[in-house]
């Protein structure tokens, strides 16, 4: 027989390919839970997902580049160009000229922008703290250090650029 693990993170590496597709599937389930206040919310705009996390990280974010934007979402340049467009043509963003470098976009949100993404962060927050309140504080350590080992590579440095950011 073997011996049992020493330790929760080593017991954590013996999971089953069905405990491990059961996470799966709670992911999924919780994504749609997520996102489902913000979409009803969207919908009164035509807007989608797309446009949320537009308006999110320029929130978290004022004055970044669009190359900056489109590197955190990981989307192509032509398909956010038609997000900002019609949230440009909308008034919630704003899209300044480059201090340092001309050529370069800087967004904003306007105070339109600013009470919408506060209206969808609203509904997420209230979401997240049920369930983190639920689940306590350990476990809130646990699925932040889950998601947080979820997240590919590349990401990393807009994850720290966004962290100093919001720490000032």
């Amino acid at each position: 027989m073997a011996t049992p693990p020493a330790n929760r993170s080593q017991q954590l590496l013996y999971l089953t390919d069905e405990q491990l597709l059961q996470g799966i599937e709670l992911m999924f389930f919780a994504y749609r839970g997520f996102t489902s206040d913000p979409d009803r919310i969207l919908e009164r705009y035509a807007y989608g997902r797309a446009h949320h996390r537009a308006l999110h990280f320029i929130n978290r974010r004022a004055g970044l580049t669009v190359n900056d934007l489109i590197a955190i979402l990981g989307v192509t340049k032509q398909s956010l160009n038609r997000v900002l467009r019609q949230l440009v043509d909308d008034g919630l963003v704003e899209a300044r000229i480059g201090i340092t470098d001309k050529r370069q976009r800087n967004l904003f949100l306007t105070q339109v922008g600013l009470d919408l993404e506060s209206e969808l962060s609203v509904a997420q927050q209230a979401r997240m703290r049920q369930a983190y309140s639920a689940a306590g504080p350990e476990a809130v350590q646990g699925f932040r250090a889950v998601l947080e080992n979820m997240i590919d590579d590349g990401l990393s440095r807009h994850i720290l650029a966004l962290r100093k950011e919001t720490t000032r």
